[in-house]
This record gives structure tokens, sequence and C-alpha cells, in this order.
């Protein structure tokens, strides 16, 4: 079934219906989402979503039932993957290399900057300082073009007033200081980032400079240095372009396009914000990056938390972005993990699973034959069991970990959350009678700024220039809109392509750009299940297959916060018939782009081009259809069955109709793997019964009938052979919780080898490895795996 969206008839809108907030249309254009699958993929009140408390806006909150995002393939994948017989690593580059726009580029902030005081003498360093690059190319757009927070209680600014939970009533951003790691050892780095992108040298790279700044001692790391003209030394100085700076920012919460404040610590939605989120540093050279502390200290938003992050978490932060990159898909990359290192490193308290320390502590499931279920037949058993073991529970202890620091690294790190705060500002400005907002207020201006440096960060030259120029909003404003929505399509497909699950996938944890992050409650999916997630709180509204509806609504509160932008050159108020007009524009447009990215998507894994498939009868949809309900049924690896479907291509060739084969039989047995010699390589959890079997077989047969017709019919020109754009759609290696767990937990004990190998492993994560990778790490997950806490789910 195609996407259906323009049932929506504009004729039918009463004037009355015209005043309806966006949730209304957005709630009606969801439904037209078209699904090929009857699954029941429901959501009800779970614990990821907080009740929705009197007064708070709601765009939309649902899943319903027969409804799975149908053939999907991306337009990301429509244009990386007819790219693929170079790499799939071609496609478009986590880390942009576009030059960005000088440091004197004007802004349409009226605090135009903060950076510098003209008391303080520029810092001058040693040519031969390790952070040079750094500091020669600081260029703090953020603070320079954004707005801080101005306060009359003085004593906000005082000591370490901003490294506690506070309110935060205004401003872009507050100073913060990041609270230094004890005894900082380099445990992990990205070659790839910091040498090929960076151009740091090995040397740098383990300096103890290099090792204080990225650990949060980011004015140690450059004590030796000093201000104004240093008479005393000969030595030849370079300059700092920027005085070296740090902030934490606040932004606003929404869940599936609610938009939330009671929850916040004051009840006001003034205490959300980055944490333990510190950033350090912005580059204009030789790319445009800012360079953020995960667990670098509290913050005014760290809601009385520590503001740490532990040795177990920021591993799976810096493997997880690595990985994500290297599998194609648009994230945050990782430069530095740094631990603090022995008996008086820093440690913070955590909870945990019992089952992850100790190895007496099992899960207790019923036997088969326990007299609780003897009144059930066998397979109703069975089906109780299977769901017990499922079932999610909470940590039973405290243990105490290492405290340790990932450096993350972005283009921009501005998110959805941050232009809704500043958008839920300004309709506190809204004159009811007039229907105007106040646009000489701050709250205007704010608004203002964070949408024009949006604009600056992601699309300097294209569109920031010539718009701040014309001082033109409105146009920049829209260009924001398609820029994120193509970016968030993308995103999402390619966490299907590659069974992965955000887990969190609020308007706070959605960058404008369409970039991953927030690499805490993520997993990537082992036994395949459409509502597949790793964090307890996550509900089934952030589920595997319902992330695609999770981003729709994350666009929509960004569509929501900018309408008061692109009304006001129009003088017409958001709510009135012009307004709804572009409201539903944007969503009609945003739903198509989110379903064609889907749609090629699921054609290309399954060995179609999509471009060719247009033109013909073939519809990868159905195909993808009954494949996933034989997916649930047969309980199979979602990484192992499509690479396994990949070498079913690759050991029978498609040539043309007249030499393809049809031993299908075969073709499933290659499917199936051996596991009498290589146990763990079958995809599935279960063996398969004769009916599933025959199932397969049927399936194989129309599956494969259809792509040698697709491939026949394009044989004098083709574009890429079938199994090479199987090969780089279908990652063979992924980052399995259970391959996490071991490297963490050894590298608990001091021995950091598995981190590095893994690293290795997902830095290829397309190739098939040296043997003993293919023997560690191409196999399903172990039994306890799929049950075990801290493993198959965490808090």
């Amino acid at each position: 079934m195609r996407l259906s969206i323009l049932r929506w008839k504009k004729a039918t809108i009463t004037k009355q219906e015209s005043k309806l907030h966006l949730q209304n249309f957005f709630a009606f254009s969801i439904l037209s989402l078209s699904h090929s699958l009857s699954l029941p993929l429901t959501a009800g009140n779970s614990r990821g979503h907080p009740t929705v408390f009197k007064g708070e806006k709601s765009s939309f909150y649902s899943t319903y039932s027969h409804q799975q995002f149908s053939r999907s393939t991306s337009a990301t994948f429509t244009t990386s993957f007819s790219s693929l017989n170079q790499n799939i690593m071609a496609t478009s580059s986590t880390i942009s290399s576009s030059t960005a726009l000088s440091n004197t580029a004007s802004s349409s902030s009226a605090f135009s900057s903060t950076s510098s005081s003209p008391d303080i003498p520029p810092m001058k360093c040693d040519t031969s300082h390790p952070l040079r690059k750094f500091a020669e190319n600081f260029d703090y757009s953020w603070i320079n073009q954004l707005s801080p927070e101005d306060s009359d209680d003085k004593t906000k600014f005082e000591g370490d007033r901003n490294n506690r939970k506070r309110r935060v009533q205004n401003g872009h951003f507050v100073p913060v200081t990041p609270k230094p790691l004890q005894n900082p050892k380099l445990v992990l780095y990205s070659s790839d980032l910091a040498e090929n992108i960076l151009s740091l040298t090995k040397e740098e790279i383990q300096s103890p400079e290099f090792i204080k700044f990225f650990s949060g001692d980011v004015k140690g790391a450059f004590e030796d240095c000093s201000c104004g003209k240093d008479v005393q030394k000969k030595e030849e100085k370079f300059e700092f372009s920027q005085k070296q700076q740090s902030w934490a920012t606040p932004y606003a919460l929404s869940i599936m396009g609610t938009r939330y404040t009671s929850n916040c610590p004051f009840g006001t939605g003034e205490g959300y914000g980055d944490g333990r989120a510190i950033s350090i540093a912005e580059l204009a050279y030789p790319n445009k990056l800012e360079f953020q502390l995960k667990g670098g200290g509290p913050t005014p938003f760290c809601r009385g938390a520590d503001g740490r992050a532990v040795l177990r978490s920021s591993i799976r932060e810096f493997l997880a972005s690595e990985a994500m990159h290297h599998l194609g898909v648009e994230t945050t990359r990782a430069l530095s993990l740094i631990l603090s290192e022995g008996p008086n490193g820093d440690t913070s308290q955590r909870p945990w699973y019992r089952e992850a320390v100790d190895d007496n502590a099992q899960v207790q499931l019923p036997d088969i034959n326990d007299p609780r279920l003897a009144q059930f037949p066998i397979e109703k058993r069975k089906a109780i069991i299977a769901q017990l073991a499922e079932q999610k529970r909470d940590p039973d202890i405290m243990i105490s970990e290492p405290n340790a620091i990932t450096c993350r690294v972005a283009p921009s790190f501005t998110r959805i959350g941050h232009i809704d705060l500043y958008s839920r500002r300004v309709e506190k400005t809204l004159n009811k009678e007039t229907k105007k907002y106040d646009i000489e207020s701050r709250e205007w201006k704010e608004l203002e700024e964070i949408v024009w440096h949006a604009g600056y960060r992601e699309l300097p030259s294209s569109v920031y220039q010539p718009l701040h120029d014309a001082k033109d909003i409105s146009k920049v404003s829209q260009e924001i809109l398609k820029l994120s929505i193509k970016g968030i399509s993308k995103m999402v497909a390619g966490w299907v392509r590659v069974g992965f699950s955000q887990g969190n996938f609020n308007g706070d944890n959605c960058l404008v750009a369409g970039r991953t992050m927030d690499y805490g409650p993520f997993g990537f999916m082992d036994q395949y299940n459409p509502l597949f997630a790793k964090w307890t709180g996550s509900g089934e509204h952030f589920g595997f297959l319902n992330q695609p509806r999770a981003a729709l609504a994350n666009y929509v509160v960004l569509l929501e916060s900018v309408m008061p932008l692109l009304m006001e050159d129009r003088g017409r108020d958001v709510d009135s018939d012009d307004g709804l007009d572009i409201k539903q524009k944007n969503i009609v447009e945003a739903q198509k782009l989110l379903q064609k990215e889907l749609d090629d998507m699921w054609a290309i894994k399954l060995g179609f081009d999509p471009e060719i498939i247009e033109k013909q009868s073939i519809d990868p949809d159905e195909l993808w259809a009954e494949m996933e309900s034989l997916l649930r049924q047969s309980k199979a690896d979602w990484t192992l069955i499509w690479r396994q479907l990949y070498h079913v291509v690759q050991k029978f060739p498609i040539n043309d109709s007249s030499s393809a084969s049809i031993d299908y039989e075969e073709m499933f047995e290659e499917l199936n793997g051996n596991e009498m010699v290589d146990i763990g390589s079958s995809p599935f959890y279960k063996p398969l019964t004769p009916e599933l079997r025959k199932e397969w077989i049927e399936w194989i047969q129309s599956w494969r009938k259809a792509l040698v017709s697709s491939y026949t019919t394009t044989s004098s020109n083709p574009t890429m052979k079938p199994e090479e754009r199987m090969r780089l759609s279908n990652p063979k290696y992924v980052l399995r919780e259970w391959m996490l767990v071991d490297a963490y937990s050894k590298a608990a004990e001091g021995n950091y080898d598995e981190i590095k190998a893994l690293l290795t492993l997902v830095e290829s994560p397309y190739d098939e490895g040296t043997e003993s990778e293919q023997a560690k790490y191409y196999r399903r997950a172990p039994d306890e795996a799929l049950i075990s806490g801290g493993t198959a789910f965490m808090s």
C-alpha cells in the first residue's frame, strides 16, 4: 500500500475548525501514513510516557493497530546507496567539511558578544603547545551570537552557583566550568576523528594538555600560557583567537508532541537543559565543530544529580557514536574517552542489576511443569514463561563505578528542544485580543536569535548569509524546517535499517539537523520485535517501528515553534486560515518525505533499486509485509537474517532469468546456516517448525522471482548488482549489548583490549572481518542476554 495522505480535503474545513491547534491536524494526518501490516503497535500509558497534566499542550500521542510503516527506503538511501559501489561510508559524512563563515559574521542578537573583555589581554602560548590547533581557531558562535542568562540575582554568577540545580529563566546559555576528573587517563580515542579530521598527531593526542582539556580541566590545559606580551621568554608565541570558555544550555521537553513543564524540578519548565553535558570549545577550522563533555560535572540543569558519567555508560556512548557513524547513519561523533583512574579517582553510586554483578543470582523462571501453570495447555505455558523472561525490571542494588568523560563532537548540538523553549516563552507575550506577539520583547528576540543561529551552524553560506543580510527570518525558518525533516527522515530510516532503537526520542533528544544523539537508553536489536526498546522507560511509543512516528511528532514541535516567525511577516496570527494552511502543507510534505525514506530503505535492504521499481509493478512492500510476519513467528535475529539473505544472493547470483537458480530449498539452507557445524550462526533463536520452514521457502521464491525480474529489466545498464546493494545496506556487525557488557566488565578491571577490539570491529561493519571476528561476533545473542537485566534491558 502506498502513502495516501492527500485524502485530507482542505475544502471540508469549517471556520471553527481552522482555529484548532496543530495537534488536531497531526492526529489526522498521522493516520494516513500507510501500513501494509496488521501489527498491533499499541502504546498505552507506560512508564516512559508521563501523565499529561492539566494545561499542557498536546499535539498528538497515540499509536494505532494496523499501522506499520510499509515498504520503506530513504531519500538518504536513494542518494547514498546509488553510489554504494564506492562505499557506504561515502554517504553524507557525519562531520561536515563545509567551510564555516568567518568569526566576524554578524549576528541578529541584541546581545552581540560576551566572548571577550577589553581588560583581559589575549592569551599567548608557545607554538609547540599540543592544543595550538584548537586555541588558534576557537570560534564561540553560540556565545557570540546568542544571549547569556541575565538576572537581578547576582549571586547566581558567583562561586559554584552554576554547578547546582537552579532555575534559569532567560538566555540561551549559562557559563559553567567543568569539574575536572582526578587522575585522568586516556583510555580510547577515535583516530578517524582526531587524526583524519582534526589533524592531531598521536603525540598531541596523548599529551598531558590534551588529557587535561578533555577531562574537564579546560583552564589547566593552558596553565603554562601567558597573558599579554611575555618579555621574559624569547620563544615564538601564538595567540588565542578568542578567550577559552565553557557553557551549558537550557531547552524544553516534549514527548510524542506533548509539551511538558510539570515534571521539571520546579514545575515551571525552567529546569530542563544540559544536566551533565558542558560545551568546552567551538572550532571554525578545519570544520565547524563543537566539543561537549558528557559527564563534566553538575550544571544548573542537573536536577540534583552529580553531573557525572561512569565508565560503563561512557564506553557505550563512545563506541555507539563511532559505530553509528561507520554504519552510515548521521550522528554525533566521539573524540575521546578519559577515565578517572586509581584508588583516588572519582566514583559515583549507580543503581544496577544484581545479575550483572553476582554470578549466583539468576532470573527465576517457572518450569514448564510448574503446578501454577498446570491449568494451561503446553503452548500457553511456553508463552507465559517467554513473557516472564522478557519482563523488564528495575535495578535492585547500588554499585560504585569509576567516573569517565566522553567528548562528543558535532557541527551543532542545536536541539528541537532549544527552539521549542524560546517559542513557549514567546507564547506568553501573546495579546489574546489582538492575536499579536510582543515583537519588541526579549522573548521574541531570543526566539529569532536561536533560529538564526541554527541557520548559521547548519546552512552557513547557502542560506544564512544571504537571508541574514536581507533580515528574512521567515525564509530562514522555512529552510530550517526543510533541513530538519530531511535529516530526521534519513536518520530514522537509517535506525530501522541497522536495527537501532534510540529509546528516548523526545524533542530534547532530537537535533534539528537530524543527527543521532544521547547514547544512554539506546540498543541494537537482537531478536526481532517491532516494539523493541532497551530502556525500561521507553514505552511502546519509542519502540523500534514506532520511531518514525516519534520523528514526525518531534518535527511538528519544531513546526509549532517557528510558526510565530513564519506568520509575523504575513501579518496573520498562527491560528488563522493562512496559518492552518501552512501547518497542513508542512505536515503533509514531512509525511511524504519520511515515508519515501522508509520505502526506499526497505527496497534496498531486499536488493532492489528504488528508482527502477518505481517504473515496474514490483512492490517490495508486500514482500516486507510477509517477511515481517515470518520474522516474528520465527524469532529471528535482525542482523543475521538480513546478512544471511545477502549471502543467498551472493551464493546464487542473479545474472538473467535464463541462468538464475531456482533451487529455493538450497537458498533457504543458506539463509538458515549450519547450526550443527557453527553453533550460534543460525539467525533463528528457536529451531523452525516444518510449517515455518515451508513458509520461508515460499517467501524466498516470491522474493527471488521479483529480484530477478527487477534486475533483468536493467541488465543492459545495471547501476549495481543486487548482492552488492544488499551487502552495503545490511551490516554484518552491530554493537550488540552483550558485546558491550563483556567489554565494559573487562574495562572495569583495567583490561581495555576488548573495547579497542570493538572499536576496530565497528569501524568496518560491512566487511566480512577476520576469522576470529566472525567466530566471536557474527552470531546470535546468548540466551541469557535476552532476559538479563543490564543486557536485555536497563533503566
